[in-house]
């Protein structure tokens, strides 16, 4: 069975590319920090701020 290799982080140069990327992962991001709250019972506040100025937020429900 093949296994992933450890991909180099670096930025992005195509912008549509890191654009696809950013909303990918962002996606993924957002579910993990819900996933993190419920399992944890922790207080979860997370910001995320693209490029454009555009404006990404998850907080848990105490806040």
């Amino acid at each position: 069975m093949p296994r992933r290799g450890v991909v180099p982080l670096r930025r992005i140069e195509d912008r549509v590319s890191r654009q696809v990327r950013l909303s990918k992962r962002r996606a993924g991001l957002l579910k993990k920090a819900s996933e993190l709250s419920l399992l944890c019972d922790a207080e979860v506040a997370l910001l995320v701020f693209s490029p454009a100025g555009k404006l990404y937020e998850y907080a848990s429900n105490r806040f």
